[in-house]
Parts: C-alpha cells; sequence; structure tokens
C-alpha cells in the first residue's frame, strides 16, 4: 500500500522530515537497510517494552541516520552506527517516561558484582522477554552483549561507556536475571475506558463495512496519520480508506492489545481461519480520534509474539503465523 502513488517531497542540504507520502530516495534509503530493520525493532522493542513504542524509535533512528547519512564514512559500520542511535533514542525514551527511576527502585544499589555465564542460544529468548526488569544500562548491555553478540569493545561504544563498566553492567544484569522467574509475572492490560471503548468498536465496525464517510465522523478535523515507511501528515490528505478498499485479500479489523496495550488489528484470511497481520495505533483525545499510526509495513513487529503479548479483546487468540 502507498509506495505506488508516492509522490516526491523535496530535500535539500539537510532534509526536512517528511511530510505526506514518503519520496523515492527516502524509500532507496530504507531498502538499504532492510537487512537490519528486523534487528532494530528487536532491540528497541525490548528497551521499551513495547512493540509499538519500540517501531516508532526505529522509526525515529531511520530518519536520523537518512539525514546524517554522508557522516558515515565507512560502508561497513553501518549497522552499528544505527545501532548506536537507536540505543540514543531508546535512552531519552525510557528517561522522558521516567522507567529508569521505576526499574532501579526495584532493585538495592548495594547489590555486589556476582560473577555470571552469559547466556546460551537457548537462554536469548528468556533474556528477552525478562530483560524490561533491568535499569536501562543494564538492560542495553545484556541485550547487545548476550543476544545481539556484539563484543565487550562494540558494545562499551554503543551505550558509550568502557570495557570495565560494561563488565560491571552485564555482570549485575545477569546475576539479577538469575534471580526471576523463568517468565515474567506480566504487566496488567490497560483498560480502556467505557467512552473509549465505545469509539474504538465503532471504529471498527465502520472500518469493517467500508463507510469511510462513517469513520471520518469519528475523527477530528486535523487528525494526523503515519503509517510506517509510508506516510505522515493530515489524514484528510491521505489514501488511506482507498487503500484498504482496494486490497484484494479478505482482511478484517478488531479490537485487540499488544502488550498490554488497546489497538486494533487487522487479520487477513489465510484457509479457514484469520491471523493477524499487523496493529494500528489509534489515539483518542476529547471524545474524537486525533492520530492513527498504521503498522502495515512492519511484518516483524508480532513475529514471535506469545500469547501473552498479543490478544484479541472479546475472541480468541490468534498468532500471526500460527
Amino acid at each position: 500500500m502507498f509506495l505506488k502513488d508516492a509522490k516526491v517531497w523535496q530535500v535539500k542540504d539537510m532534509p526536512e522530515r517528511p511530510a505526506g507520502l514518503f519520496d523515492t530516495r527516502y524509500r532507496a534509503f530504507l531498502e538499504t537497510v532492510a537487512a537490519v530493520r528486523a534487528q532494530l525493532h528487536r532491540y528497541c522493542a525490548r528497551m521499551t517494552g513495547s512493540r509499538l513504542d519500540g517501531e516508532d524509535l526505529v522509526q525515529e533512528t531511520l530518519f536520523e541516520a537518512y539525514t546524517k547519512i554522508e557522516t558515515l564514512d565507512d560502508a561497513r559500520r553501518l549497522k552499528p552506527w544505527l545501532f548506536r542511535i537507536a540505543h540514543n533514542r531508546c535512552i531519552d525514551f525510557l528517561r522522558r517516561r521516567h522507567t529508569r527511576e521505576r526499574a532501579e527502585s526495584t532493585y538495592s544499589d548495594d547489590i555486589g558484582v556476582v560473577a555470571a555465564e552469559p547466556a546460551t542460544t537457548d537462554a536469548h529468548r528468556a533474556i528477552e522477554r525478562l530483560v524490561g526488569h533491568l535499569p536501562p544500562k543494564e538492560r542495553a548491555c545484556v541485550l547487545l552483549k548476550d543476544v545481539f553478540d556484539y563484543s565487550l569493545e562494540e558494545t562499551a561504544e554503543l551505550v558509550d561507556s568502557t570495557v570495565g563498566g560494561v563488565k560491571s553492567a552485564l555482570s549485575r544484569g545477569r546475576s539479577k536475571l538469575a534471580g526471576l522467574p523463568a517468565e515474567p509475572a506480566g504487566e496488567a492490560s490497560r483498560p480502556l475506558d467505557p467512552d473509549t471503548a465505545r469509539l474504538l468498536r465503532r471504529y471498527v465496525d465502520l472500518f469493517n463495512h467500508h463507510d469511510w464517510d462513517g469513520v471520518r465522523s469519528l475523527t477530528s478535523a486535523d487528525a494526523r496519520l503515519r503509517v510506517a515507511d509510508c506516510f505522515d501528515g493530515l489524514l484528510r490528505d491521505s489514501p488511506y480508506f482507498a487503500e484498504y478498499e482496494r486490497n484484494p485479500e479478505p482482511w478484517t479489523m478488531a479490537l485487540g492489545a499488544v502488550d498490554g496495550e488497546p489497538v486494533l488489528l487487522v487479520l487477513f484470511q489465510r484457509g479457514d481461519r484469520c491471523q493477524v497481520a499487523w496493529p494500528v495505533r489509534v489515539h483518542v483525545a476529547g471524545g474524537v480520534i486525533d492520530r492513527i499510526e498504521d503498522y502495515y509495513a512492519c511484518p516483524w513487529m508480532l513475529e514471535n509474539a506469545a500469547e501473552s503479548d498479543l490478544k484479541l479483546i472479546n475472541g480468541p487468540v490468534v498468532l500471526r503465523g500460527a
């Protein structure tokens, strides 16, 4: 969707953030980094504890990299360079949300540095699910060293630390992880207030009936739309609904949750059942929808989602790829 009709936005010495449909130059850049996208998302999602927030940070990372690409003098350094930008974005995000204070208060500051062995490959998935319990620096070091296999020196460079600092963070982080249950307790879902729930159910019903005028009536006059990799601007200036209308595959939208956050889920018919394809994040303010974020271009977001991560509200759990 969206790519075939993309218009050109002007890029001068320093590009402005793309508005409207993204141009071929930016899309070409996205193609050059396609191989690392899933890993960047995996890192940002585990740093933030949210697949959706993680993808938003990846989008910011990629545009920042695009505007600074001429400063990269060695193409072989592209991947660690992107990880460094993503790491900084994650830390800024965590600071803004005061997650650092909440995470660090869980543990005593006087926990000693206890020798701990790095994780085996079989433990990677467990680490990723538990790592959100750690403070940001320990979280980053454990992910980069034990999950993404960066060396101590590379990890130190990415987190702006020393090898000694990374070793200490790894030891603390591994020790804390070893003391946690095998599976996280999980965060309670963030419930919707009744008015918002009714609005979203109405949105889903109208969307599934292709009543686009009805859908528009639920949005504000200046509602924003962002479709990952494709569009960022006013909803009224987009071909958003037309793209769903033209899609030849049978699809439906449902109210669901990803990582405990209420979202809309797009499902496609696969044989005799529906499977979740991608999430749509909808923001409500003042009784109307003022922002929509559609992640159709990011299939990696829901890969390896467990039952506790991905739910349909008032319906069975349907896992992507099941």
